[in-house]
């Protein structure tokens, strides 16, 4: 696959993660709240496993290029654009296992309020990187073209 092949497929996996964490963090977290203690513990363990299965490959897919494009970089792209896009890739990550992670951890015990309280305003971290990240590769891809 050419860079800008590459490039496409990077944008196409920010951009479904991106409309995904916007939809999880405006519809899908504030609903946890109304689950009811009773039934809480098996939602959000359902939850976890089929959210899995739905993230895991766009996220693998967007990691895996981002760090090829570095090395198959499409003409009129800069290194220093596909490194700072890889930077916020690595603190969306690190929000994931260091914050997100630990908290669905904890709920998939029992709903407990700090726990949901933390997942959701640590999950802005996500929304907003993974929202800057896809201007970013709207505007190499646009560099791309020229």
């Amino acid at each position: 696959m050419n860079g800008f092949g590459l490039l496409l497929l990077h944008t196409a996996s920010t951009l479904f993660m991106t409309g995904l964490i916007w939809f999880v963090q405006t519809v899908h977290y504030p609903l946890f709240a109304g689950v009811g203690a009773g039934a809480f513990a098996a939602y959000a363990n359902e939850h976890a496993r089929l959210t899995t299965w739905l993230v895991a490959p766009p996220m693998l897919v967007e990691m895996a290029t981002a760090a090829l494009l570095l090395w198959r970089r499409p003409a009129g792209v800069s290194g220093a654009s596909l490194t700072w896009g890889l930077g916020a890739l690595l603190l969306v990550w690190a929000s994931t296992w260091l914050l997100q992670v630990p908290q669905h951890h904890i709920l998939s015990l029992g709903f407990d309020l700090e726990a949901y309280d933390m997942l959701v305003a640590g999950n802005w971290v996500r929304t907003a990187v993974w929202s800057l990240r896809s201007l970013l590769v709207l505007v190499l891809v646009a560099r791309a073209q020229r």
